[in-house]
């Protein structure tokens, strides 16, 4: 669930040509590369080299990694679990063309000093741009507010979108991860994709569908899969269990 960041613009200088006083750094072909915003704005920069490596010993505090995502084929940088939590959500929503992990540095006036702030990902989807910062909402700082209200200035000069993933529905990650650990089943050897679609007409529960195949073990991790995938819908307003309202992907907005 996203945060609001409209409390941290107050700091900040937006006054006239603040694009231009504002600057973007990023990284291309190995090397630096800078421009003020307003120029950011008239071409876009996108890269697929972080503006940092991602490091791991033995006394830090967070846990970072390397996410794969089936919507890019390949593995994207986390600092956190938080941070993998994100790039999950990504990969489940199906629109995610591809994900940068902290793409840009942003150097920002404020009243009286200068600041530098990287957001954590961009992700490109088939409706548009994002900017997202992620960060647990109990560790939020006044500083980091004024961030990621820079952050979302930069973001709609340039036509996107900003959000900072700050805390999760108590239960919506455990049903996100378990149609994830389905998410790479390739095969069907039973057959019970097309029945499982042919029952879920009209919508049945999780439990019914897996129970109607016959082969009810089998038939749960397809269903996870399915629902994955999007050939099926779930509502994820509430938890993932056997009473669940299963439907075909066209009637979900019924």
């Amino acid at each position: 669930m996203p945060t609001d960041v409209d409390a941290g613009r107050s700091g900040l200088d937006l006054g006239d040509g603040w694009t231009r006083r504002w600057t973007v750094s990023w990284r291309a072909g190995g090397d630096d590369a800078s421009c003020s915003v307003h120029d950011l704005v008239q071409e876009p920069v996108l890269t697929n080299a972080p503006m940092r490596h991602f490091t791991w010993r033995r006394d830090q505090r967070h846990r970072p990694g390397l996410q794969f995502l089936t919507s890019t084929g390949r593995h994207h940088g986390a600092e956190s679990l938080e941070e993998s939590r994100v790039l999950l959500a990504l990969d489940f929503t199906g629109d995610v063309v591809d994900v940068i992990s902290q793409p840009l540095k942003i150097s920002f006036a404020t009243c009286g000093k200068r600041r530098a702030h990287t957001p954590d990902y961009l992700a490109v989807t088939r409706r548009g741009v994002w900017l997202i910062d992620v960060r647990p909402e109990p560790l939020i700082k006044e500083a980091d507010r004024e961030s990621f209200a820079a952050a979302a200035e930069v973001a709609v000069a340039c036509g996107w979108r900003y959000a900072v993933a700050a805390r999760w529905r108590q239960h919506a990650f455990a049903g996100l991860d378990a149609m994830a650990s389905r998410r790479r089943l390739r095969s069907d050897p039973l057959g019970l994709r097309p029945v499982l679609l042919a029952e879920a007409a009209g919508g049945r529960r999780f439990g019914e569908l897996a129970a109607a195949t016959g082969c009810e073990p089998v038939a749960r991790a397809q269903l996870l899969h399915l629902l994955w995938s999007r050939q099926l819908g779930v509502d994820m307003v509430g938890p993932l269990q056997d009473r669940s309202l299963v439907l075909l992907a066209g009637e979900t907005g019924r």
